[in-house]
């Protein structure tokens, strides 16, 4: 309505003007005289200018008609297509502007002029490549998506276009939830055009959130093929898709493809700590500990980690402590500096009953940035000392409040995951996740105070037997042991502080006297 009434304003103004400019040229004086073989004809200055208007336009007639005469020439010469591409000639240049300002408006998010410009665009030129992908695009700007989704199908029928149309439907496929069809458009997508990088990176993704392991390394092995991925990271991730498969195969209880699968991830990336572990632990169900020990001493040079520190216990699961101190220095000796060396280190010496010692491997952590597991490791040295339970409260105390320590962190998102999966649970993210520590802690650590052993076995009852004996039965009394102790720890500490505003005027009045 307010366009409508502007252009309604703008013609009545352009109206008055030329009414005024012909009063006023008719008013002049002077003009034109022209003198053409003894004929004089003089012109007003109103004339003049009417004459020289019909002159430009009898130029243009002219210029047009000698235009057709050459077209004419041109076809009586043979060339069928002259005149046909003469009267065409007006379209096409109508057409390629609207084609133009199309996409114009496509750039500027104007997505229903874009669609008007691609009808028109349509209407003028005969290259559906070029208009269907003009009007999908503007349609989908615009949220008209059934008309997107019905231009992506004619796009389908032209070979040409196909791989366009395609990836259309797989985006809306993407949009609407539908994983399983959109994977299957990104196959048939990446058959048409194997070298195109976003479409590997869509299929790999969606193959992956499938548990399609064998599709994913496939994918995988044609992105290191065209060039699109480097040499090693596509050893990494393709370490990280093994190592998913094998755990597909400890579900289902396929014990040798496990083995074998797990110790091929193991070998494309020796640094994957889960990897290691697994293979490590499928070198000990073939009953080749010699080699359990090699894959985990290799990761430990990389990464100390964990669970690479279970699977060596579990080499030889029923050894004394004192044998268990004595074995695990073949790993402390590598990496004797790490962080997580010295904590191993202190809990098997623990579980041996050498306080002393554990307590000199923890060393200097307690003041570079010590997190819950030192403080609960601390909180065990003193008990096994016979320390009060106020002591050993107090380290309890400390470690509620205190970072959880190193995680699997997302590298995209920083999520925290309690155990190591190949795709980022919140953010679907592939091979994000990383063994660090989180900004801010908001998970309880797998190796917090549930994984006190490798201390193997309960403190309260060290008189009757070594802990190390019954690991496994007595694993849960422990942690109920010191889950209350955690509990008691909390109301300490909650004693520690004033419940009161009352009660902190006091100590503030208390100080102030002092």
């Amino acid at each position: 309505m307010l366009w409508s009434l502007i252009k309604f304003f703008v013609f009545g103004a352009i109206v008055v003007a030329l009414t005024f400019g012909a009063i006023y040229l008719m008013e002049a004086d002077g003009g034109i005289q022209i003198t053409v073989a003894g004929f004089e004809f003089t012109l007003g200055a109103f004339q003049s200018v009417i004459a020289g208007v019909i002159l430009i336009i009898t130029v243009w007639i002219f210029l047009k008609l000698l235009s057709f005469l050459v077209a004419v020439l041109r076809f009586l010469n043979g060339d069928e297509t002259a005149i046909t591409r003469y009267f065409s000639r007006n379209r096409e240049r109508k057409g390629f502007e609207a084609l133009s300002e199309g996409m114009m408006a496509l750039a500027s998010g104007e997505g229903r002029m874009a669609l008007a410009k691609a009808a028109k665009a349509e209407k003028y030129l005969n290259k559906p490549e070029l208009t269907n992908l003009l009007t999908a695009q503007a349609a989908e700007l615009s949220g008209d998506r059934k008309t997107a989704a019905e231009t992506y199908k004619k796009l389908i029928a032209d070979e040409k276009t196909r791989f366009v149309g395609v990836r259309g439907i797989m985006k809306q496929k993407l949009a609407d939830g539908d994983a399983d069809t959109a994977r299957q458009l990104a196959e048939k997508a990446l058959a048409i055009k194997p070298r195109h990088e976003e479409t590997q990176d869509v299929l790999l993704q969606l193959q992956a959130q499938a548990q399609d392991w064998a599709g994913a390394r496939a994918t995988l092995t044609k992105k290191l093929k065209y060039g699109s991925l480097p040499r090693d990271v596509h050893r990494r991730r393709d370490a990280v898709l093994a190592l998913s498969e094998a755990r597909d195969l400890l579900r289902e209880d396929a014990s040798i493809g496990t083995q074998e699968t797990a110790i091929e991830a193991n070998r494309l990336s020796p640094d994957l700590i889960p990897a290691a572990a697994m293979a490590a632990r499928s070198h000990i169900a073939k009953g080749k500990p010699k080699l359990a020990v090699r894959v985990i001493k290799k990761a430990w040079e990389a990464q100390p980690h964990p669970e690479l520190a279970a699977a060596f216990a579990e080499i030889v699961p029923d050894e004394t402590p004192a044998a268990r101190v004595k074995r695990f220095t073949t790993l402390t000796r590598i990496n004797p500096h790490h962080r997580e060396t010295r904590l191993v280190l202190a809990e098997i010496n623990i579980a041996a009953e050498d306080f002393p010692e554990a307590r000199r491997a923890l060393s200097d952590l307690m003041e570079k940035n010590p997190d819950a597991r030192v403080f609960t490791i601390m909180a065990a040295i003193e008990r096994g000392e016979g320390a009060p339970d106020a002591v050993v409260k107090g380290w309890l105390a400390r470690a509620l409040n205190a970072p959880r320590g190193p995680q699997w962190v997302c590298d995209n998102c920083q999520h925290i995951h309690a155990d190591w999966a190949p795709i980022c649970s919140n953010c679907a993210s592939f091979d994000t996740l990383a063994w660090r520590s989180p900004p801010q802690a908001e998970v309880t650590s797998s190796t917090g105070v549930q994984m006190l052993p490798l201390i193997v076995g309960a403190l309260e009852d060290q008189s009757a037997h070594h802990p190390a004996d019954d690991t496994a039965q007595e694993t849960p009394e422990v942690q109920e042991n010191l889950q209350d102790e955690v509990e008691d720890a909390q109301i300490v500490s909650d004693d520690l502080e004033p419940e009161t505003s009352g009660e902190k005027q006091e100590i503030e009045a208390t100080e102030d006297k002092k």
